[in-house]
Parts: C-alpha cells; sequence; structure tokens
C-alpha cells in the first residue's frame, strides 16, 4: 500500500515537472518503465476487486455457517462428514489456484492467502466436529497438538511463514494446556511423552520450516519455544535438584553456538560461510540469558526451598533425553567455537563476544554447584548475580555506542534500569530514596537517549562522506 502510495505521487509530480520544463521526455519514461506507472490504475482495481471479493466471502461465509447450524441435526452423519470434508477441500484448493496467480495480481494472491488461513482454521473445526460427531472425547490440547501439525504440514508444502507462525501459536496453545492439566490436576493421557518432548518437537518441527520459508519470524518463534519449552518440560516431572538449575543455563548454550553445520567438527573461522539465522540465535541467547540473569538476581529466589535441593533421582526419567540430546548439540557447538575461545579476549570490538558468554556460563554453573553444596550462600550468590546482570547491560550499551545500533542501546537501557529499579522495590528502603532514584532513571534515560541518537546521526555523517 505504501509503495503504490509512493508511485501514485511519483507519477503527479513527474508530470508536473514535465510540464515545468524541469526534467525532458526521455528522463519521464525512464520513470515511467522503472516504476511502473502504467501498472497502477490496474493495481488500485485489483486491490478494489480483492476487498470486494473478502467482504463477499466473510458475509458468504456467515451465512453458509449459520445455514449448516440451522440444518446441523436434521442432516445424517454421512451428509455432515461429506459437507465438511468438501468445504475443507474447497477452500483450500479456492486458496491455492488464487494465491499461485502471477505476481501482477497481488490483489487474488493476498485473497487467496487468506483462503489458505481460512482453510487451516477450517482444518480445526472439521476436527473438533468429527470427533463431536464420532464420540470421541479427550483433552483439548490432544485437539491443538493435532491441529498444529496439520497446520505444520501445509506450512511445509506451501513455505508459508503465516501458516507457519499459526501452527506455531497452535503448539504453544496445546502445551500451555497441558502444563496446566500436569500442574493443576491428574488428568492422563496417551500424548504424555510428545508434550513431554516438545523441546525437540518444537525444534526439530520450525527449524527447519524457517530454512524452507526464509522466515526469520518462523526461527525466532522456534528458538523462544525451546527456552520456554525446555524448563518446563523439567517442571512437569517435579525435578528439585540442582540439575534443574543448571539446565535453565542450557538454552543460552544452544542458541549461542547454534550453527546449521554444526555436525561437521571443523572450528567455525573467518572463511566460514555464515549461518543466516545464526546472529537472529545469539541474540535470542542474548535476550534469554538477560532473564535468566534478572530472574536470579532476586534473593528470594535462592531462598527457594524446593529449587536448590540435592535430591537424588530413584529413577531414569524421559526428561533425561532433552537434556543429553541438547547437551551432545551445545558441545557440538562449541567445539565450532573453540577457534574463538583459543584467540578471543574480552576487549574486542563487540564485549558481548563468545568468551563472555562462556564466561557467564561458567561462572553461573559454578554458583549454583556451590550453592547447592555448600548450603546458604544465598547473599553470595544474590551479588554475583546481580553483577554479572549489570556488566551484561553495561556490554550492551558499550556495544551499541561502538556499533551504532539503537535496539542493542535500549536492550542494555532497559536492562540497566530494571535491574536497579528491581533491587529498589526488592528491599525496604526509604520511600525518599526511591522517589531520587525514579526521577534520576527518568533522566538519565531522557539523556541517554538523545546523546545517543545525537552520536548516531554523527556517525552516519562520517559515513556518507567517506
Amino acid at each position: 500500500m505504501a509503495m503504490s502510495k509512493f508511485r501514485r505521487q511519483l507519477r503527479k509530480e513527474a508530470e508536473q515537472w514535465w510540464q515545468e520544463g524541469v526534467i525532458t521526455v526521455d528522463i519521464y519514461e525512464q520513470l515511467s518503465e522503472r516504476y511502473k506507472f502504467s501498472e497502477i490504475e490496474p493495481d488500485a482495481q485489483n486491490q478494489f476487486v480483492a476487498i470486494l471479493l473478502g467482504l463477499g466471502g466473510i458475509l458468504l461465509g456467515l451465512g453458509l455457517i449459520t445455514f449448516v447450524a440451522a440444518n446441523w441435526q436434521v442432516w445424517s452423519r454421512a451428509f455432515r462428514v461429506c459437507l465438511l470434508m468438501v468445504l475443507f477441500v474447497g477452500i483450500n484448493a479456492a486458496g491455492f489456484y488464487l494465491w499461485r496467480r502471477p505476481s501482477r495480481q497481488k490483489g487474488l494472491q493476498r485473497l487467496g492467502h487468506g483462503l489458505l488461513l481460512t482453510g487451516a482454521l477450517s482444518l480445526g473445526a472439521n476436527m473438533a466436529l468429527m470427533s463431536q460427531m464420532f464420540h470421541q472425547s479427550g483433552q483439548a490440547y490432544e485437539l491443538y497438538f493435532f491441529w498444529g501439525i496439520g497446520v505444520t504440514l501445509m506450512a511445509y508444502s506451501l513455505r508459508l511463514t503465516s501458516l507457519g507462525v499459526m501452527a506455531w501459536g497452535l503448539m504453544a496453545i496445546s502445551y500451555g494446556s497441558w502444563a496446566v492439566s500436569t500442574f493443576w490436576l491428574t488428568n492422563s493421557s496417551w500424548l504424555e511423552f510428545p508434550m513431554r518432548m516438545m523441546p525437540l518437537i518444537v525444534c526439530g518441527l520450525f527449524v527447519p520450516l524457517a530454512y524452507g520459508c526464509r522466515s526469520r519470524v518462523v526461527f525466532v518463534l522456534a528458538g523462544l519455544g525451546f527456552a520456554i519449552a525446555f524448563p518446563l518440560a523439567l517442571f512437569s516431572y517435579d525435578v528439585t535438584n540442582g540439575l534443574l538449575a543448571i539446565s535453565l543455563l542450557l538454552p543460552v548454550a544452544c542458541l549461542w553456538s547454534y550453527d546449521r553445520d554444526v555436525w561437521r567438527f571443523t572450528p567455525c573461522s573467518i572463511n566460514t560461510r555464515p549461518d543466516p539465522f545464526q546472529a537472529v540465535s545469539r541474540s535470542l541467547a542474548i535476550t534469554v540469558l538477560s532473564l535468566t540473569l534478572y530472574i536470579f538476581s532476586f534473593k528470594a529466589t535462592w531462598a527457594s526451598p524446593h529449587l536448590f535441593q540435592d535430591d537424588t533421582l530413584t529413577e531414569l526419567s524421559w526428561w533425561f533425553v532433552n537434556i543429553v540430546v541438547f547437551s551432545v548439540f551445545a558441545g557440538l557447538g562449541w567445539l565450532r567455537l573453540r577457534h574463538q575461545l583459543r584467540h578471543g579476549n574480552l576487549w574486542q570490538e563487540q564485549s558481548i563476544n563468545t568468551v563472555t558468554i562462556a564466561l557467564i556460563l561458567i561462572l553461573s554453573t559454578g554458583i549454583v554447584i556451590t550453592h547447592i553444596s555448600l548450603g546458604d550462600i544465598n547473599i553470595v550468590a544474590t551479588i554475583v548475580v546481580n553483577i554479572m546482570l549489570f556488566l551484561l547491560a553495561l556490554a550492551l550499551l558499550r556495544d551499541s555506542l561502538a556499533l551504532g545500533v539503537r535496539r542493542t542501546f535500549w536492550g542494555g537501557m532497559v536492562l540497566l534500569v530494571l535491574g536497579l529499579l528491581s533491587r529498589l522495590f526488592e528491599y525496604n528502603t526509604d520511600l525518599m530514596l526511591k522517589a531520587v532514584v525514579l526521577v534520576l532513571c527518568g533522566i538519565g534515560i531522557i539523556v541517554a537517549g538523545l546523546w545517543f541518537e545525537h552520536r548516531l546521526k554523527r556517525l552516519s555523517a562520517r559515513l556518507s562522506q567517506a
């Protein structure tokens, strides 16, 4: 829509320039050929037709749903099954046909895309109605799980990012519903095993899909799903030993060392072709590490009577599969990074580097093991974690100033201010002190933001002059 508006405005300005003699006929024809002035009106007509078809389709769909609801109990089971199948196949076939239209007919392509999403939604409705007709009862997360699997297959076949996002959402709803039923109820299902293996399932399904769709969004969702599902899978087993706390750092190790060629034993060097999603994975690793350090920066976390008990497990549980697989993956990834660990240092151009992340992971693991072995070191552990949290925030700010990245600057600023405010409200401090700190934080954010934007403009000016 923005591009069409720009082309329309450019055509108007170019015609005025031509009439005023600012540009020649040849320049006007070059602009017309480059920006396709002749296709502006047909594109607008296609958009108008697509809007009409969309509105008409919505009303038609509502009418069909109302008609089916009015006659649902009257029709036989066989007719209802055939009707559901015909609607499902028809919607997806029409959507696929319109979606494959030539690129110049973008309005019809969008309509086809919408019909494909409608077909994915109708898949869940068909599954629910089929189970109701044949008196098959079960948990809600079972429906969402198989619905998500079906939409994932559709996303693989069409390589559509939107279907991948929808499939991830359905799997997340399924896993969340299962987690609630496991923690608060005593329901059991034959889907217990795949639910407990959800970290592996999420990575196995959505990471290849991200490469197939070439979508950063799908990869980010896969990484977030893994980082969230991995600790929840351990909590579902009521694990209370130190292995649970140490395992919270395993997603960070996996995300930072991620590489699609992790199975190769050759070290990762400068000449190695970079993975297209490695930068995204490392950004996720920093985000997860920041959240983990922030959670463990509270004294109440270390004083928890259940999180750091040194209990002995009496039976081998399936959650060991998750730990073993991802530990092997992280080990292979860090083996590929051994060149950076051997020749790197803390004072590189970027403060957040492989050496820094490795030191934080080693120090955090050592604190947890020491806390379990020696007992009550809550104060020392809290102080050390807070120091690491603030150093991480300062490192993000330093990298943002060195590289001129706005997102990194605000990430470090938010982490720094959040850590200060959390410590301020965690302990019994004077109300006047809280007011002063809040005012100083507000002034600091405003001044730092304006100063950073001014520095960024000067850096851009230097680059343009060079």
